[in-house]
């Protein structure tokens, strides 16, 4: 089976959904952050092994913590997957940490910054135009 193939993706989107319902209202580890969301799922194609991309609203404590929590609660996520989806085998689950969307907001205030300052040279360059005017 192809890496993205029809059917991986399938399971892909499957297990993604089915993981997000677990951490979100099954699991009760107070190290794991409410905002906790499964970004993306990485099953391989002999459905041996998944990488399961998370992220977490917080700072650099919270996301170690839920990444902790995550991790000791692998056994039973895992048992609650195989209940859930019928596969012949259940992949196990190694969690990632996702920094894309801190990374899209940090450049979204970057870019805005550029966007400030530029707006500020621009009025200061009229100003001076118009006293040389003057």
């Amino acid at each position: 089976m192809r890496k993205n193939s029809v059917k991986n993706t399938r399971i892909n989107g499957e297990v993604q959904r089915v993981l997000a319902e677990i951490i979100r209202g099954e699991i009760k580890d107070p190290r794991i952050s409410q905002w906790t969301s499964v970004v993306a799922v990485e099953v391989a194609p002999d459905l041996k092994s998944c990488k399961a991309f998370i992220s977490v609203l917080g700072g650099k404590e919270t996301q170690e913590a839920t990444l902790q929590g995550l991790k000791s609660a692998e056994g039973f996520i895992k048992n609650k997957l195989a209940k859930a989806i019928n596969l012949r085998n259940t992949p196990a689950i190694t969690f990632v940490m996702d920094q894309s969307i801190e990374y899209g907001v940090n450049m979204s205030r970057k870019i805005d910054e550029v966007i400030a300052r530029d707006q500020a040279n621009a009025a200061e360059e009229d100003e001076t135009a118009q006293e040389v005017d003057e």
